[in-house]
């Protein structure tokens, strides 16, 4: 798709005007509040996390990008706003359409890790019995607490470390066992690492499919903005499992938490595991898709 008339889609700009409004009228539901705490030095421990973890302006999330094989149309080429003028984009007349000539060999090199990383991470059979132990394992033996800036323990220390030193541990996400206690390291019955995401990452994990927000973010503007905000949206539901699942008290932000140290919780985290998963099953399937199409372009 490198000339216009290979593109199957072309918007009038009252039209792209319509679809960009609409979809920055969907991003702001979570990126007004972030904006303006950021603004005044506060925190939430749930909806500030994505922008703190990925690296990415919350104007990622708020233009609407049409992706590959779709043309806008301007009423003055002269006047094409951003990001439409960045150098992945072709302009024919008053014509804007993303080239895939256009694209450097790093970005396809990064596209095809992507879609070789979701693969592997789909194929692999799911593991719904971590419970979100990972949180409390980063705490163990009080080393660190990572989040006591933002909100305190629920749990009595000694309390954390009991279960964390009961649960079988087997983390599958590099990122998430980083972040573990030094001592509660040698717990977890795999040592994940860079190097070996394609082999243990699984489609239970929640921080594996909070990920995919990562993935599509760095696959943009080839895929579109429309499942950029899919991705964010299951992301916004898993960090809330996550958090949720804790040992932190959120309490003074009206969140009940999923109790894991009990049978009853550990029933319901499982329940909203497995029912985040089948989305980011779905999700997954629909982003590998979409950059194999690209790459085949």
């Amino acid at each position: 798709m490198n000339t216009l008339t290979e593109i199957p889609l072309i918007l009038e700009q009252d039209e792209w005007i319509f679809r960009c409004d609409t979809h920055l009228k969907l991003a702001r539901q979570f990126t007004s509040g972030p904006r303006q705490r950021r603004v005044h030095g506060e925190k939430h421990p749930i909806e500030d996390f994505l922008f703190n973890y990925y690296p990415y302006p919350f104007a990622l999330l708020e233009q609407w990008q049409p992706g590959l094989g779709v043309a806008v149309r301007f009423s003055d080429p002269n006047e094409i706003p951003s990001p439409y003028g960045n150098q992945r984009y072709r302009l024919e007349g008053s014509c804007c359409f993303l080239d895939v000539n256009l694209m450097k060999p790093k970005e396809r090199e990064r596209l095809e890790w992507i879609v070789s990383l979701l693969k592997a991470t789909q194929s692999h059979v799911p593991n719904f019995a971590c419970h979100g132990i990972h949180e409390w394992a980063m705490v163990y033996q009080a080393e660190e607490v990572r989040h006591a800036s933002i909100a305190p323990l629920r749990i009595p220390q000694e309390k954390i470390d009991e279960l964390v030193r009961s649960r079988s541990i087997a983390c599958t996400h590099h990122d998430a066992f980083r972040f573990f206690a030094k001592d509660a390291k040698p717990l977890n019955r795999l040592q994940p690492s860079i190097e070996t995401r394609h082999e243990n990452e699984q489609p239970g994990c929640v921080h594996a499919n909070m990920d995919l927000y990562k993935w599509a973010a760095k696959s943009m503007p080839w895929i579109g903005a429309e499942l950029l905000l899919e991705a964010f949206c299951l992301a916004t539901e898993l960090r809330d499992l996550d958090m949720r699942a804790s040992p932190y008290d959120l309490s003074a932000w009206n969140v009940s938490p999923v109790k894991i140290e009990t049978p009853e919780g550990r029933r319901e985290y499982e329940a909203e595991q497995r029912r985040l998963a089948d989305k980011a099953v779905f999700l997954r399937s629909k982003l590998i898709s979409v950059i194999e199409n690209i790459l085949a372009a």
